[in-house]
């Protein structure tokens, strides 16, 4: 069972400072993850803010216009920022506010900061160009940024005492992290092969026709892209059915906002496999309103219970 500080710790008006401009970051660059953690009591919210915010950092570093050499240099440095952390050398007046929000989250909350180092070395990854071949080797990119997190995130959600089979949820967590990031990908594809990047596996992209690309609106000529979209949507709501088998194990809220997230990306593939070249065109999104549903939803548990009956009834 893996157990969070419910109780609201005292918190010094630097680190309360430091959670703020966690917050601004998370509501500013980040709003369907935001979306979903206003569900959660604020600690929980504010450790969830500090994590986005560091891997915001990361991220950055990896997107941004600098030399690859360069970038390489800075997720080294950050990597060095991660490590005083882990060893408590943050002052809670550093001049740093997600230094120090971060240090705050790692002392309350058992977050296996390990997962932000699994996250940088994902970005550099990107940063070193790195294509896949196969499924098998994308999962490695995609445990690395988006496993991780989900993994982390647990560590802030925490499990119900006497959840049954809570001895998995990190196993589930980071399946979720990769439903997540398999959605990103069909999403993006476009930007990213604007971007001179490619994640979807090579053996795929031959299988239906799709070697030479999206450097356009429009699918390679010949190319069987619909196809191509939902043999990966297909994928993605394997990992997603299997991802959401932690829900049952958290408690309302902490469910609530997992719920919320994901659901958000489950409607995404629905859309993108509704209309596959859609991802070629622009990126998907879907209104606030319909996010508000997926939170009312959630809030609701419908999903938590739904998957609790599934799984009662592969049991029996």
């Amino acid at each position: 069972m893996i157990r969070t500080v419910e109780s609201e710790q005292h918190v010094s008006a630097p680190v309360l400072a430091a959670y703020s401009y966690c917050e601004a970051v998370t509501g500013q660059q980040a709003r369907n993850f935001a979306y979903g953690i206003r569900l959660l009591p604020t600690s929980k919210r504010r450790a969830m803010s500090a994590l986005y915010a560091f891997s915001r950092r990361v991220d950055d570093i990896g997107d941004g216009t600098l030399a690859p050499d360069v970038k390489a240099a800075r997720l080294e440095e950050t990597r060095a920022l991660l490590a005083r952390v882990r060893a408590g050398e943050v002052a809670e007046d550093d001049t740093d506010p997600v230094a120090v929000a971060l240090g705050h989250t790692a002392e309350y909350f058992p977050v296996p900061l390990g997962g932000l180092d699994e996250l940088i070395d994902g970005v550099l990854m990107d940063v070193r160009g790195e294509t896949y071949e196969t499924w098998d080797d994308l999962k490695v990119y995609c445990r690395c940024v988006a496993g991780a997190i989900g993994r982390l995130s647990l560590g802030v959600f925490g499990t119900e005492p006497g959840a049954r089979g809570a001895e998995r949820a990190p196993e589930y967590a980071d399946t979720l992290g990769l439903a997540l990031q398999l959605t990103n990908i069909l999403r993006d594809v476009r930007e990213d092969a604007e971007g001179g990047r490619t994640y979807l596996p090579a053996d795929d992209l031959a299988k239906f026709g799709c070697s030479a690309g999206f450097d356009g609106p429009t699918p390679p000529q010949g190319s069987d892209f619909a196809g191509l979209v939902h043999f990966e949507v297909r994928r993605a709501r394997a990992l997603f059915a299997e991802g959401y088998r932690l829900l049952p194990m958290l408690d309302r809220r902490s469910g609530a906002c997992v719920a919320a997230m994901a659901g958000i990306y489950r409607r995404l593939l629905d859309r993108i496999e509704r209309e596959p070249e859609a991802v070629l065109r622009g990126r998907v999104s879907l209104p606030g309103r319909e996010k508000a549903y997926v939170a009312v939803r959630g809030l609701s548990g419908l999903d938590a219970r739904h998957v609790s009956r599934r799984t009662v009834r592969r049991r029996v």
